[in-house]
């Protein structure tokens, strides 16, 4: 049964990348991977800038207090970020889970796919700060405020809508991050049924 699922997905897979278009690939900005550390605390990661340089937010919640951190760098002169950065920051975050404190731990981000760029590719700690809970909700309510309507409908608390993207489960995990965008739906039902 499992190996007729799995070649299942396979020709599903093959069939998949035959409607596929050429497209180049996304950019990465603006985007927000939200994660947890070792010891709990809530955060997340959100990129800007340009191919020049990138700049990364990570800002978390724990216990009462908020802390951030930026990082900067030119990740672009890897060419496998070039080819993927989606899996770049993921490769991040998922660095980052393994540490207690997202910004004290960590003063320079690496990743394993781009181990032998150049040093400037690396992302580098440039500033940090921590703030009480109660402040930092204050800030942000003023911040959701100033956010237009269409915006508003774009950044919405993932917690509405069921089980949000900090409790998605292991099988559509996987198929983010190995099927094809169309196929995350499919993909992840098979994962399901292959783990049982």
């Amino acid at each position: 049964m499992k190996s007729f699922a799995l070649l299942f997905l396979v020709v599903i897979c093959g069939m998949g990348a035959l409607g596929q278009k050429l497209k180049p690939k996304k950019r990465s900005n603006g985007e927000e991977i939200k994660f947890r550390t070792k010891t709990k605390d809530v955060c997340t990661i959100t990129t800007s800038g340009d191919d020049e340089e990138m700049k990364l937010r990570i800002e978390c919640k724990s216990q009462g207090m908020s802390y951030w951190c930026e990082f900067t760098g030119k990740p672009s002169v890897c060419r496998a970020f070039r080819n993927n950065p989606k899996i770049y920051w993921n490769q991040i975050a998922a660095e980052l889970r393994k540490v207690p404190h997202a910004c004290e731990s960590m003063e320079v981000l690496k990743t394993t796919m781009c181990q032998k760029a150049p040093p400037e590719a690396l992302m580098r700690q440039i500033a940090a700060g921590m703030e009480p809970e109660d402040l930092a909700n204050q800030e942000k309510s003023v911040q959701k405020a100033a956010i237009p309507m269409r915006e508003a409908g774009q950044n919405s608390d993932p917690g509405q809508h069921g089980q949000g993207s900090e409790n998605e489960t292991e099988a559509m995990k996987l198929a983010r991050e190995h099927c094809w965008e169309s196929l995350h739906g499919v993909c992840s039902y098979i994962i399901g049924i292959l783990r049982g």
